[in-house]
């Protein structure tokens, strides 16, 4: 599949990192702190263009959420698909410091993908609530 060209417009606007099942695990680390995302999408996936589109047309929006960005196409990547049990594309998958968060599934609007990052953010909040020295003030 490497050789069918794909729009790559929206990776590179967001400076999305590909991921192969090898890369996977050390790429989100490299992460750090910062929340992640993976965008698992494949090739000639129509709601994975929908999605790619919607969010192209809204950079600034995306932007603000302040994510690390990653991508995988699980055609390609299968073992990534089972790895997280994908039944469908696109999906976003959430982590923070390696840990999986939440997901979202299909691209339903910028309003309910901020939701999800919301969502994401809070139980980071709450993990860091629950540890002394983390998510405190001094």
């Amino acid at each position: 599949m490497a050789g069918i060209p794909v729009d790559g417009t929206a990776f590179a606007v967001f400076d999305m990192q590909e991921l192969t099942a090898d890369s996977f695990d050390a790429a989100l680390q490299s992460a750090g702190d910062e929340l992640a995302v993976v965008f698992f999408w494949g090739l000639d996936c129509f709601n994975c263009e929908i999605a790619k589109k919607a969010m192209l047309a809204q950079p600034d929006a995306i932007r603000a959420l302040g994510l690390r960005w990653f991508h995988s196409n699980v055609y390609e990547h299968r073992d990534l698909g089972r790895r997280f049990v994908l039944h469908g594309v696109p999906t976003w998958f959430f982590f923070h410091r390696g840990k999986r968060l939440g997901r979202a599934t299909g691209w339903h609007g910028l309003a309910q993908f901020e939701a999800a990052v919301a969502a994401a953010r809070e139980k980071i909040r709450a993990a860091g609530a629950g540890t002394p020295g983390i998510g405190r003030s001094a």
